[in-house]
């Protein structure tokens, strides 16, 4: 155990040993009981600030404070434009998602299906599935 490891240990887990990774503890405590300057400097700042952070409370809050919060509560929603419109904007949300999926499969297969009067080879997109799982191998590789 180094003392720059042990300042590590300290500053993520605190002074107390208890705290510590298992595995490093007992070099750790080793080192602090050599009587290390660097792991005890450490070790003390450790402890300073475990007391700071020991030290902090919130005071819970009272009564009065609740029944503020209540009092600023609206007591009935706000009256909409419209009086129903989720219904009425729900009802275009699946309107408007159907449009854009048959505006987007028909740009798809205008720009894959080839022209008419296009050579089904040779052209802008190569149609050919001879190089995927779904077309025949290319040749024969069987007898070698």
């Amino acid at each position: 155990m180094t003392p720059e490891r042990f300042r590590h240990i300290t500053e993520a887990y605190g002074a107390s040993p208890e705290r510590w990774p298992a595995g490093e503890r007992d070099a750790a405590l080793a080192l602090v009981n050599a009587g290390d300057a660097e792991a005890l400097a450490a070790l003390a700042e450790a402890r300073a600030l475990d007391g700071m952070l020991d030290a902090h409370a919130v005071a819970a809050p009272g009564p009065e404070f609740a029944r503020r919060i209540v009092d600023s509560a609206p007591t009935r929603p706000a009256r909409a434009f419209w009086r129903r419109p989720r219904i009425w904007f729900s009802g275009v949300g699946f309107v408007g998602a159907g449009a854009a999926g048959v505006a987007a499969g028909a740009l798809l297969v205008s720009l894959l299906a080839p022209a008419p009067g296009e050579p089904a080879h040779g052209g802008w997109f190569e149609q050919s599935y001879s190089g995927t799982a779904f077309g025949g191998a290319p040749s024969d590789w069987s007898d070698q």
